[in-house]
């Protein structure tokens, strides 16, 4: 089942002056093109709250086009985030592009509900210079109990070049198939990142056995009229995947104007739920509760 945005159900119920508890039978990715975030989005602090109100919601989440001189910028913006007792962390990869513009991408997550192996981040490599921007790749588990049965999973963080979708998502087949096969005790392979390309152009990555992305019939972008922006993953592969998903509008779930939200970012996060241990029960249903609530 696939959500419209807002993101409209609850990871619990909410308590009063209290943060709204994340679900226990489900760990939320998301994925946020923060439109051009850098040292002049960070001095704005009405759009520097509500994207850390955007990250609390989910558990990890893919930052694509960060885009600052300085090395600060995450970390300043993982202090907003934990302005409210939160305990998130961040990991970002080297400034990329063929251009003068580099970018960087970034995961930061909740530190109580995930952790990540340090030995596992890079940049896949692109000897043939197909992709303007390589992916960048981490190794996460969940944070259970007993910690033999964690969720263990790769993400592959992309942004793809607008004028080079094609391409890109042809060797991005590729990078997903050796993701496959980069450790022989892991086989979950999540990508998500700002594709610049919807379903109906995922013609590459249907030649991948079993592979599916969470977000289809949704606009992603802020004005919504374009998909844009996904999480593909392949089944019976990752069957933690609970069927769950969804886009968080940004102008109607926060309560902004159009130019509002166009200043927080011209993308949506997008997300999907997870159980948090390996290979989800057989009697466990598709959808696991409800939605996030959007705080």
């Amino acid at each position: 089942m696939l959500l419209c945005a807002p993101v409209a159900a609850a990871r619990g119920q909410q308590l009063p002056g209290g943060p709204v508890p994340k679900p226990g039978n489900a760990i939320l990715v998301a994925s946020f093109n923060i439109q051009v975030f850098g040292e002049s989005k960070m001095s704005k602090p009405q759009v520097v709250e509500v994207l850390a109100r955007v990250v609390r919601n989910f558990d990890i989440v893919a930052i694509q086009e960060v885009r600052a001189k300085s090395d600060e910028i995450l970390p300043a913006f993982v202090r907003a985030v934990n302005a409210d007792g939160s305990r998130y962390q961040h990991v970002i990869g080297p400034r990329e592009g063929r251009t003068s513009s580099k970018e960087q991408y970034a995961f930061v997550y909740d530190t109580n509900r995930i952790e990540v192996d340090p030995s596992s981040l890079g940049v896949f490599p692109d000897p043939q210079n197909r992709m303007h921007r390589p992916p960048m790749h981490a190794r996460f588990r969940t944070r259970i109990t007993p910690a033999a049965m964690a969720f263990t999973f790769w993400l592959v963080n992309i942004h793809t070049d607008p004028d080079e979708v094609p391409q890109e998502l042809d060797a991005l087949t590729g990078v997903f198939q050796a993701m496959q096969t980069a450790r022989p005790d892991e086989d979950d392979v999540i990508l998500l990142g700002d594709l610049n390309a919807g379903p109906p152009e995922f013609g590459a990555f249907r030649r991948i056995p079993g592979i599916g992305w969470a977000v289809s019939g949704m606009t992603t972008n802020t004005r919504r009229t374009k998909t844009y922006d996904n999480l593909v993953f392949a089944q019976p592969m990752t069957g933690e995947y609970l069927g769950h998903a969804g886009v968080l509008d940004l102008q109607n779930s926060y309560g902004l104007t159009p130019e509002q939200a166009l200043e927080v970012s011209d993308h949506c996060p997008v997300w999907a739920a997870f159980y948090p241990a390996e290979a989800r029960p057989q009697g466990l249903p598709a959808m696991a509760g409800q939605p996030p609530v959007v705080r």
